[in-house]
């Protein structure tokens, strides 16, 4: 049996333009093209779709994809792996749930007060996020560096993390005390915070001053990563955006 490139685009969600799109890049030929140019697709492609869309799900890009399917040989150890992936991907959404539900509950009882004294473990607002400064913006545009990023995070131990959100999050409160005290950017206190924070990317990997300047400005972009700095301080993201642009341009152009 075969499915017409619409139905498939029906069934799965994924558009017409995105199905011919994979067929070009030789990611999801279809079974055959019949003799008026549509495609057809057969059982044996719409496992491969669902494999491509639980790849996407778990943030692999079309050429990893690729890679990947090209040389599987069991598809079943392939689902079972991808199974497990998932299922950790939930305990972390899970984790999430928890966080978003305890700062919501701990920002309601200080309303009427100065939110972050209310935030008695300021790391607990970062608790099941992914460590990773290469989002985004660093995958798409440095996959190298997002690849770097990506097997440091690997080595680190559970305490290694936890560790790094700590400094992480003593960091951009530092920050944001220089912003609430309206400290330019330039000033060579915040720079010398900034140096300390790319410092601190460097150990994932190392962005040149486009690179420094891209990482910055997802911090403002990614809805993600805004509300994270949100969480510390309104405008904090696109003050640290501000100063790691003043950085860059400084010290690494």
């Amino acid at each position: 049996m075969a499915w017409s490139i619409a139905e498939v685009a029906r069934m799965s969600g994924v558009t017409s333009r995105t199905l011919r799109h994979y067929d070009e890049i030789g990611l999801l030929p279809p079974a055959r093209i019949g003799s008026n140019g549509h495609r057809y697709y057969e059982e044996a492609d719409l496992l491969r779709l669902q494999q491509i869309l639980l790849m996407r799900e778990l943030d692999l890009g079309l050429r990893e994809i690729r890679a990947v399917l090209d040389r599987q040989v069991d598809r079943v150890a392939v689902l079972r792996e991808h199974h497990q992936r998932l299922l950790g991907e939930r305990d972390r959404l899970e984790t999430l749930v928890r966080t978003v539900g305890r700062t919501i509950a701990e920002l309601e009882e200080g309303k009427d007060n100065d939110d972050m004294a209310k935030i008695n473990r300021p790391e607990n607002l970062f608790e099941g996020f992914d460590p990773s400064p290469a989002d985004a913006e660093v995958r798409e545009r440095w996959p190298k560096a997002w690849a770097q990023s990506r097997q440091a995070i690997e080595t680190m131990t559970t305490e290694d993390q936890e560790q790094w959100q700590r400094e992480v999050t003593a960091q951009m409160i530092r920050f944001a005390e220089f912003m609430t005290a309206g400290t330019p950017v330039t000033d060579p206190a915040v720079q010398a915070e900034v140096d300390a924070h790319y410092q601190g990317v460097c150990r994932f990997w190392t962005p040149n001053t486009i690179a420094y300047k891209g990482l910055g400005q997802t911090y403002v972009d990614d809805p993600a990563f805004r509300a994270n700095y949100d969480k510390i301080a309104d405008g904090l993201a696109v003050y640290q955006r501000d100063a790691m642009g003043v950085y860059a341009d400084a010290r690494l152009s």
